[in-house]
Formats: C-alpha cells, sequence, structure tokens
C-alpha cells in the first residue's frame, strides 16, 4: 500500500547529525510512513547506521549513490520514494514534537486538494525562535519569501513533473516552489495549504547561510524570479521591498536578540492578513 509520507534524509558524513535525526522520525505517533535515506556515499558509516536502525520504522530503504550536490541527492531521493506526500528532513533537524505527522495527515483530511503543498511554521534552533509562514500565499508572498522545505510536504507529484534544477547552488527550492505556484499545467495546479503546526526543528546556520552563499542566493533569486514574474513586476516588488526596509527586517529576524519580537510580530500581521 502506498504510505501517505516519505520522510527523505539525505547525507554526507553526517555524524550522530543522521542518528538525532532518525531518532526523531522514530518518536512519530502516526506511522503510515516510509523513510528514505539518500545517502552519497559517506566514510564514516552513516549508511551502515541507518540499515541497523532499520527496524524502528514503518519502513526505512538506504540507498547509496554519488550525487552532484545536495538539490541531485534530493532529486534522487525522489526518484525512490513511494509516499503520496514528500518531506525533507535534513541531518540535524527534528520533528518538532511527535505527533506533527498525526496533525499534518489529519490537515490534508480536512482539506483534500487533487495536488497540493501543505505547509506549517518552523522553530529555529539558531535563534531559538518560531518562525511562522505566511498563511495566505500571493505572487508577491512568493517574491519576498516562500516557506522553507523544511515547512513544506510536497505533493510527490510536483517533484518528479518538475525536480530541482541542480544548476542553482542555494535556491533550487525556491525555484521549484515558483514553478508550483506560477505552473499553466492544469493536471499540476498547486493547492497551498497552511496549518498552524510547529513542523521542525530546523538547526540553522546551514549551507545556505554563509557570506558567500548568501551573495550566490541573492544573484539565483533575481534571476528565478525573472523567469516566473513580468520585468515590470519585479521592479515594483523592489522598489516595496526597498521602502520597507527589507535588508534591515532580515536582520533583525536572524539577530538572536531581536528575532523573538519581529516573528512574533510577524505571525499576528499574518493572522490578520
Amino acid at each position: 500500500m502506498e504510505p501517505e509520507f516519505s520522510i527523505l534524509v539525505v547525507c554526507l558524513n553526517p555524524g550522530d547529525k543522521l542518528k538525532t535525526t532518525l531518532e526523531s522520525i522514530g518518536k512519530q505517533t502516526y506511522r503510515n510512513y516510509e523513510v528514505v535515506v539518500k545517502d552519497g556515499l559517506s566514510t564514516d558509516g552513516s549508511a551502515a547506521y541507518a540499515k541497523k536502525a532499520a527496524g524502528a520504522f514503518p519502513s526505512l530503504r538506504v540507498f547509496e549513490k554519488k550525487d552532484r550536490g545536495i538539490y541531485d541527492a534530493m532529486n534522487q531521493a525522489v526518484q525512490a520514494s513511494e509516499g503520496k506526500y514528500l518531506y525533507f528532513l535534513n541531518c540535524g533537524d527534528r520533528f518538532y514534537h511527535e505527533r506533527v505527522l498525526e496533525e499534518m495527515a489529519g490537515l490534508i483530511a480536512a482539506h483534500p486538494a487533487e495536488t497540493g503543498i501543505y505547509y506549517g511554521n518552523i522553530y529555529e534552533r539558531l535563534t531559538g525562535r518560531e518562525v511562522a509562514s505566511n498563511p495566505r500565499l500571493d505572487a508577491f508572498g512568493c517574491y519576498r519569501n516562500v516557506p522553507c522545505h523544511q515547512a513544506c510536504f510536497y505533493d510527490r507529484k510536483l517533484l518528479l513533473a518538475h525536480p530541482f534544477e541542480i544548476r542553482y547552488r542555494v535556491r533550487a527550492d525556491y525555484e521549484q516552489f515558483l514553478w508550483c505556484f506560477f505552473t499553466k499545467t492544469p493536471e499540476l495546479r498547486t493547492a497551498f495549504i497552511y496549518g498552524e503546526i510547529l513542523i521542525a526543528d530546523y538547526e540553522g546556520g546551514g549551507y545556505s547561510e554563509t557570506g558567500e552563499n548568501r551573495r550566490v542566493s541573492a544573484a539565483e533569486h533575481r534571476e528565478i524570479v525573472g523567469k516566473y514574474m513580468p520585468a515590470g513586476t519585479v521592479w515594483k516588488y523592489r522598489i516595496i521591498m526597498w521602502i520597507t526596509l527589507a535588508p534591515l527586517r532580515t536582520w533583525i529576524a536572524r539577530n538572536p536578540v531581536t528575532s523573538g519580537i519581529y516573528n512574533g510580530l510577524k505571525k499576528k500581521i499574518y493572522g490578520k492578513g
């Protein structure tokens, strides 16, 4: 029988972080899921550890294959998955509590969609704060920021139809999300359904958040929005972001001292919107 969820974990020499993540998955009260561990030929025994841990899960499969980076690894994991909805949990990250899958299954049952992305909020360990996702996405919301992949459960059809473009080093998940939002393929028109569920305890401070990759991220953002939005619309959104002091707000959101106030206000604004 097709599992409701595939939890996809990609790794390359993750050390104890893989154990942390798998232990978190194994505690879930909802059991109609599989785990796919895609290992990029680690030399630290990670694949062997995952295989030994398989008995704690309804289904856990490990496959080892060389890849061309994290997004290629994620695409490979998608190809190996069998669940209806896919969720990526990075090594070092964990589910926020033991009922996340149970609550997400309830959200899906309450709001069935032919093709959907179901999403919630995350807890960022680096700042010690909850980060709220926008519950009502529109084009401007997609320009500003989309829910991170740790907040999203994707209909498998979407990731098979449009895999992550591996030429993007940092923003391939953003590009894929915008494709889902703007696609004109009738059978893949996507419903974006938000639930106030705290999904992941996100480690933060990872690959995409180094100084160099932030610069790459900005360049990729400019290219990607140009693929999906008219030039005039992009310029309008840039002006709005400049007027509303977006760089300052980003700094406030990432600062451990000020992030709590910022994210609390953002959550209230989203709630009133």
